[in-house]
């Protein structure tokens, strides 16, 4: 008859080189590396749909930060996020953004009465407003002029996706000319 010999795992023979190896690629992978916080870039969440201003100081893109999908705008040469009060509406998503050359003015597509819609943002006046609000089709894909002054986006108007060019009229601010930035010191 045989004896038999119970062995539990830690009776087992291991090999260590496979154990520290994985324990230093987890090392290696930790979250210290990525910074994370209020103030950075990077989160645990979905980012995507990101958009460089002209000057290539600013960034939009859509988080899924706090619980809800939300359009944000990253100060790349100051590292913190700029208040946009007004994108972000209750019950709406605002996707697709597009900015122009210093990110004073930011085209996106958001919803009104549950139809998507292209809206532009003010950083100067931190005022929203849509600017299609007369098209039955669908719209997508909105894209500002660096100045500021034309929005073009296709849209399903006649049954197909077509482009449309939106120009905002000769007597808009047109997006500072000299370069300086929305909010920065005389």
């Amino acid at each position: 008859m045989e004896k038999f010999t119970p062995t539990f795992w830690l009776q087992r023979p291991i090999h260590w080189s496979l154990v520290f190896g994985l324990t230093s690629l987890l090392v290696s992978c930790g979250t210290n590396d990525i910074p994370i916080g209020p103030t950075s870039l990077n989160s645990r969440y979905t980012e995507e749909q990101p958009a460089l201003s002209g000057n290539g100081r600013f960034l939009a893109f859509v988080s899924n930060r706090n619980g809800n999908q939300q359009l944000l705008v990253y100060d790349l040469e100051r590292q913190l996020f700029i208040s946009t009060p007004g994108i972000n509406r209750q019950e709406t998503i605002a996707e697709s953004p597009s900015l122009s050359y210093t990110g004073r003015y930011i085209s996106y597509l958001t919803s009104d009465q549950g139809r998507p819609v292209v809206a532009l943002y003010d950083r100067a006046t931190q005022q929203s407003q849509i600017v299609t609000p007369i098209y039955r089709g669908w719209v997508r894909k909105p894209n500002i002029s660096p100045d500021g002054r034309y929005v073009v986006f296709e849209t399903a108007t006649r049954g197909q996706w077509d482009i449309e060019v939106l120009d905002r009229g000769p007597n808009i601010e047109l997006d500072i000319p000299n370069g300086a930035t929305v909010g920065s010191p005389p």
